[in-house]
């Protein structure tokens, strides 16, 4: 088998995007991590380096500092694959749709003296200053990433002239450039307006999320009692290492739940000093912040306090509130409700108070 060595350019300065466009986050993940994941898990690649400036570490990953121009770039990436690759593979960060097929096409049509790329179809009528309108037939939007062998590749590298693409420093070394169906989806990142076209290439992922949990009253009768982060005047508390808040604690499974992270234990354990008699809102507010970093999105909460004392509807609303300021979204996407045990069990005879909650989260994934 071919050893194909993969380079993922993303060292530009992102002057007409605005702003650090690589690192703006889309499905959970930053736009160059995109390109990296699909070429790091493709069977047929064997080495994957960034050439970037920005503060990467990555296992499996070769990361090597930019150049002044595109050729240095993919020089400096170049240098960094090892001397037995037999073929090179560059592709541009900034695409971070490119799908496993396409590659696929790429690697399918590689060889000696040959330069590979995706291509577009150009379906707009074009026209050029000073030669009225082109024939669009022979017009093609070319796409990364772009391959050849690493030998050609090493003798590009000192094609006179500078180059947008690799294909065009190819050409001029003498290798014969073929085409391959290029995607609408793997489109460049280039402007603001682009970031909304990339988005409409992504579907919406739902999740949902079971929490519940349970604690008895405290032996201590001054302890007190809180539930969905507001303090009620009944006496005595809950027992906990945190502030034993049973309906945040609930909630905060529910969304660890659905987006597969562990339980509340794992994040926060009884162990840990930093949560003795912590306040339960804390652990929910890092815990949204967490979800969101992930590229998710939390938009019901669904919750129910089971419980004989206290009575807990008099303040759902200022529950309501209180949860929804930790997750950052609206109150009246918050559902609290709450009924006894009909004195049955544990909970009927007021030994302690349960509760179980609902989350539902959303992101956008690649198609």
């Amino acid at each position: 088998m071919p050893k194909i060595g993969a380079i993922i350019v993303a060292a530009g300065s992102s002057q007409r995007f605005g702003t650090d466009k690589l690192s703006l986050n889309l499905a959970g993940k930053p736009i160059w991590r995109h390109s990296v994941d699909r070429f790091l898990s493709h069977p047929a690649v064997t080495s994957v380096v960034i050439v970037t400036s920005l503060p990467i570490s990555m296992e499996g990953v070769q990361v090597v500092s930019g150049g002044a121009t595109r050729q240095e770039s993919v020089a400096n990436g170049i240098a960094a694959l090892p001397t037995d690759t037999d073929y090179v593979l560059v592709h541009d960060a900034a695409r971070p749709l490119i799908s496993s097929d396409l590659i696929n096409r790429v690697i399918a049509k590689l060889g000696k003296g040959v330069a590979v790329g995706p291509a577009l179809a150009v379906t707009d009528t074009i026209r050029q200053d000073g030669n009225g309108v082109l024939d669009r037939s022979t017009l093609h939007a070319i796409q990364t990433p772009q391959g050849a062998t690493y030998a050609d590749f090493i003798q590009a590298q000192s094609a006179p002239g500078t180059y947008t693409d690799d294909l065009s420093a190819l050409e001029a070394v003498g290798c014969e450039v073929r085409l391959v169906p290029g995607e609408p989806a793997n489109m460049k990142l280039t402007t603001p307006q682009d970031w909304n076209m990339i988005q409409s290439f992504l579907t919406k992922e739902t999740r949902t999320g079971l929490g519940y949990d349970i604690h008895a009253f405290s032996s201590d009768p001054n302890r007190p009692l809180w539930l969905g982060g507001v303090e009620f005047d009944s006496r005595p508390g809950l027992e906990g290492h945190s502030d034993a808040d049973a309906l945040l604690h609930a909630v905060v499974d529910a969304i660890l739940g659905a987006a597969c992270l562990g339980d509340i234990g794992l994040h926060y354990p009884n162990t840990d000093p930093r949560w003795h008699n912590a306040p339960s809102s804390l652990f929910l507010t890092e815990t949204a912040q967490m979800v969101r970093d992930l590229g998710w999105k939390i938009v019901h909460v669904d919750a129910t306090v089971l419980a004989e004392r206290p009575k807990v509807l008099p303040k759902r609303l200022e529950i309501c509130a209180k949860i929804a300021e930790c997750l950052s979204i609206d109150a009246d996407r918050i559902s609290i409700k709450a009924t006894t045990h009909e004195r049955l069990g544990a909970i009927g005879r007021e030994e302690g108070i349960a509760a179980m909650a609902t989350a539902t989260l959303e992101r956008l994934v690649p198609a």
